[in-house]
């Protein structure tokens, strides 16, 4: 579906009416909210100091993925031939059109089970807004908008629940189902595994740009095609003995995720800085000075793991931190099936995918080259 950025200009808040059915003064959605997509998410190191005590400790032993290593979803064995994932993602507005919002929330939502190798089955939708600031229809359009990628997946969206809040928030609860023996963890890389991506790179960037008016439509429908790509190749690549691990690239950009690939391998990566694929005119727009305040929180996460050549351009340690919502999938698998793997994402229209890399052996972090 071909959409437009939405033009609106931003409107003062209206704190004494709710908003009604039929409104059509509405403020800019990305107005509303102090940041946006995945860039809302907290920094992993502030993160991982947060939850260092709040996680209840004991013996689950049908949980097979849980918080050890980051993962992308829980996983819980039910029996000999399923696995129960479970996952949640919300976020604050990324574009003003309400319909892309809730379309790219939704998307992003269900990337966590397919990263994970498995097939989802049902979704929560979690929704929080402004109801004396944003017009009913426009709040209908967001729902619409997750609806609409729900049911291209194939699943209900079964109930949820919502709240009155101060910015705009709109997500999923989802769960899905795999075999025990094809969930893909993030976290069994091999040494000498190559790093295949398969979307672009520069989601924050163009959400930054178009905040500020400075992303034409040929970019913002680059963007909205990227993020309202579902991830079902995931399902696929579980099946493939030579796939060993899977994440996809989000709020804490591509070094963060990868770092969080080599953490749970014991490995190092190498990446090929000249093979990653950008979304247009993301690296002109960083040159320009335009990037979010996430890319920053990113690299001060992650920096004390990382090499960068100092041949890279200037524009490359944002670019590399820049936070993706509904990004790609990052994917370690043994190098003789590269090119089976590539073929296999550019069939399922994924046509800007790359070998970014490899993992090697080394201290857990990445070199950029």
């Amino acid at each position: 579906m071909t959409r437009t950025p939405a033009t609106s200009a931003t409107a003062t808040p209206d704190t004494t009416d709710t908003a009604t059915p039929g409104d059509t003064a509405s403020p800019r959605l990305t107005a509303l909210s102090h940041g946006g997509g995945c860039g809302c998410k907290i920094a992993p190191d502030i993160l991982a100091k947060l939850m260092r005590n709040a996680l209840p400790s004991g013996p689950f032993p049908q949980l097979m993925v849980g918080t050890r290593t980051a993962d992308d979803a829980a996983v819980y064995r039910l029996n000999d031939d399923q696995a129960l994932i479970a996952t949640t993602d919300f976020f604050m507005p990324i574009v003003d059109d309400p319909y892309d919002f809730g379309r790219i929330a939704a998307t992003n939502a269900l990337s966590d089970v397919y990263a994970m190798g498995g097939r989802p089955i049902m979704a929560l939708a979690l929704v929080g807004m402004p109801l004396k600031t944003l017009p009913h229809d426009t709040i209908a359009a967001i729902l619409a908008g997750g609806a609409s990628v729900c049911q291209a997946a194939g699943i209900p969206i079964a109930g949820g629940h919502s709240i009155d809040s101060v910015e705009p928030i709109y997500g999923l609860a989802v769960m899905g189902l795999a075999h025990p023996d094809q969930i893909k963890r993030n976290d069994q890389a091999r040494a000498g595994d190559a790093l295949i991506l398969s979307k672009p790179l520069g989601v924050g960037v163009l959400s930054a740009a178009l905040k500020k008016n400075r992303l034409d439509a040929a970019g913002y429908q680059a963007l909205i095609d990227s993020t309202t790509r579902l991830n079902t190749p995931g399902t696929q690549l579980a099946a493939l003995p030579a796939v060993h691990a899977l994440t996809d690239v989000t709020g804490f950009g591509l070094l963060g995720h990868t770092l969080e690939m080599c953490r749970g391998a014991g490995l190092r990566a190498k990446i090929d800085y000249a093979a990653l694929p950008w979304l247009a005119a993301a690296p002109a727009l960083v040159r320009e000075g335009i990037q979010t305040g996430a890319s920053a929180r990113n690299w001060h996460a992650c920096q004390a793991n990382i090499a960068l050549d100092a041949g890279l351009p200037p524009e490359a340690q944002a670019l590399l931190t820049d936070p993706q919502t509904s990004g790609g999938l990052l994917i370690a698998c043994h190098p003789d099936a590269a090119d089976a793997i590539l073929a296999l994402l550019r069939a399922e229209g994924f046509p800007h995918t790359a070998r970014i890399g490899r993992m090697q052996a080394g201290e857990p972090g990445i070199q950029v080259s």
